[in-house]
């Protein structure tokens, strides 16, 4: 029941969020210029551009004044968010006991929405770059993850983000949803379970091969 429910949450958030911008983009053919969109078709056709100009992968088309810059801003933080949060589903169904981390199911909806803004900060000055690596370097962070998986969920929240600051929706979207339907899949299968091994992922079909056998109980 838990599988069904999340990979038909799953299924019906992305099918949502395709339909409404197919139809948005339909009605408004033009509202394709002013979208953090077309990013990834840059970074395919042109792979050789010299990654320290200016990225022209973030530059919509009609986006010419503030308004218009603002409202691309939103919308690129906005997606990120909505792209990230099915991310937070997998984790808190796939997760359990005391290897669960509330503050991470945090990070993966809002470090998409720091990142998108950074992006948008450091791409066009090289000065700036340094200065926020020095900035982050600065910064002791003692929030230790409590297993090397849960770092995948901390790329996929970067790698979102990413994406988003330089107006490419569509590879987090692709990214997210290869992302969730691969962790659903390995949660269900219990691929690579043996005995006695750490176990990452909750235990799926209560048969726990991971946990050490019972002690014989005399009569």
């Amino acid at each position: 029941m838990r599988a069904s429910k999340l990979l038909l949450q799953i299924t019906i958030y992305y099918l949502v969020i395709g339909l409404a911008l197919f139809i948005a983009l339909k009605l408004w053919p033009d509202l394709r210029g002013y979208l953090p969109l077309g990013g990834v078709e840059q970074l395919i056709t042109d792979p050789a551009k010299n990654p320290l100009h200016a990225s022209e992968a973030a530059r919509s088309t009609h986006v010419a004044n503030l308004g218009q810059s603002i409202f691309w801003l939103v919308v690129a933080i906005i997606a990120a968010i909505l792209v990230s949060l099915p991310v937070s589903w997998v984790y808190m169904t796939v997760r359990g006991g005391h290897e669960y981390d509330q503050s991470l199911v945090n990070t993966i909806i809002v470090l998409p929405m720091v990142v998108t803004g950074i992006v948008i900060i450091v791409q066009n000055s090289l000065a700036l770059a340094f200065s926020l690596a020095g900035i982050a370097g600065a910064v002791r962070f003692r929030n230790s993850l409590k297993s090397s998986g849960d770092a995948l969920f901390i790329l996929l929240a970067v790698g979102t983000g990413l994406s988003a600051g330089i107006g490419a929706i569509e590879l987090a979207g692709v990214i997210s949803i290869a992302f969730n339907y691969c962790f659903a899949m390995l949660w269900i299968t219990e691929y690579g379970e043996r005995a006695g091994m750490k176990r990452f992922l909750a235990d799926y079909d209560g048969i726990d091969q991971a946990a050490p056998p019972e002690p014989d109980k005399k009569k």
